[in-house]
């Protein structure tokens, strides 16, 4: 079982990068900032690695910054 958690957490970041690193537009952008919150939410309760959730930040961010040029 734990396994298999761990394969869904890794889904879910990929899929959750993707997304953001597709993001071309403001509103786009804060579709994947509500699914970065979700995401801190439901692996939260499994203590998810804490990492994850400042990569995920970071790539946000530096999306932000390229569609604002």
């Amino acid at each position: 079982m734990l396994n298999l958690k761990h394969q869904s957490l890794e889904n879910s970041y990929n899929k959750t990068i993707l997304t953001i690193k597709s993001c071309k537009t403001k509103e786009q952008l804060e579709s994947a900032s509500r699914m970065v919150k979700n995401f801190k939410l439901l692996y939260k309760k499994i203590d998810y690695p804490k990492t994850l959730l400042y990569n995920l930040n970071e790539i946000l961010n530096k999306q932000h910054t390229l569609c604002q040029l």
